[in-house]
């Protein structure tokens, strides 16, 4: 392959070695470098000076020097797969057990073996596929990852089969936190929405409220019966049908005309924004409660 063919095709990014079998001797790599026609990047890793810097070069570098074999992971890949709004500012890849290159700025290296269905192709460059892209994406963001994993679900890939990916890891880093989202996650993450609230509000030492209230024929999830709130809890988004939705809103509807108060919350309302959860929940009540007076 040609030197040209190799940068239109690498963004300008290109290694010592790639120069070396296009062609170049070692003294004309070096002129390029004295001359800053090229401009080190990484050990090894050079970027041609009339291309420009930016995200794609920084993703291309950081695979290049990591060698061969390496994969692009973690939230870098789900940048590279469409998946997340911003590359991170530290570029992750994953080289086999064997390789023993170390993270350095910029590039954060982690060992590991992965399995054949967890590695894929995109747009030319080597990346962990979509399920353990999601995975490993949603811990490496930590308290945001469940907005990602959430979006991913909806979007990009189906639970099972980042379910599959999630067990063929078992025991790899990071695996227990994905394990605790997939959780949420399920089916049953409305349930589990539920108990992280009840468990809220004892720790605040809030009173009054009953969890699965009768009203207007249908179970409210949390009420305060005295001051008419209604509190709703969801799931993740990634399960909602139209048939479920549709049902939310007749029951919404019926229960505001009976002069109820309705607070609808997401299990990433209640783990990103406690405080702001509780606060309003004591205000709508305080307020109820006043009017019912």
């Amino acid at each position: 392959m040609s030197l040209d063919t190799i940068l239109a095709r690498q963004a300008g990014v290109i290694s010592r070695e790639q120069a070396l079998a296009a062609g170049l001797s070692t003294d004309a790599v070096d002129h390029r470098l004295r001359l800053r026609r090229w401009r080190p990047l990484h050990p090894r890793v050079y970027l041609a000076a009339d291309h420009r810097f930016d995200d794609e070069v920084k993703v291309r570098a950081a695979l290049l020097w990591a060698g061969e074999g390496a994969v692009l992971s973690g939230v870098a890949a789900a940048w590279w797969l469409g998946m997340a709004d911003a590359l991170p500012p530290t570029v992750g890849v994953t080289v086999g057990r064997g390789r023993r290159p170390r993270s350095r700025p910029g590039v954060a290296v982690r060992r590991r073996d992965l399995a054949v269905a967890d590695r894929g192709v995109h747009r030319g460059l080597a990346v962990t596929n979509r399920p353990l892209t999601v995975l490993e994406a949603s811990v490496e963001l930590g308290g945001r990852g469940s907005l990602l994993l959430d979006r991913a679900l909806q979007r990009h890939v189906g639970f099972p089969a980042v379910y599959e990916a999630y067990c063929r890891n078992l025991g790899s880093y990071g695996s227990a936190s994905a394990g605790r989202m997939l959780v949420a996650a399920a089916d049953r993450s409305a349930s589990v929405a539920e108990r992280l609230l009840v468990r809220m509000l004892r720790e605040a030492g809030a009173s009054g409220w009953r969890c699965a209230f009768p009203a207007a024929g249908y179970a409210i999830d949390l009420a305060f019966p005295a001051a008419r709130v209604a509190v709703e809890v969801d799931g993740w988004a990634w399960h909602m049908d139209a048939e479920r939705t549709a049902a939310d809103k007749r029951r919404q509807n019926a229960l505001v005309r009976m002069g109820w108060t309705i607070l609808r919350y997401t299990w990433h309302d209640l783990m990103g924004r406690p405080v702001v959860v509780l606060a309003e929940i004591a205000h709508e009540v305080a307020r109820g409660t006043a009017i019912a007076g």
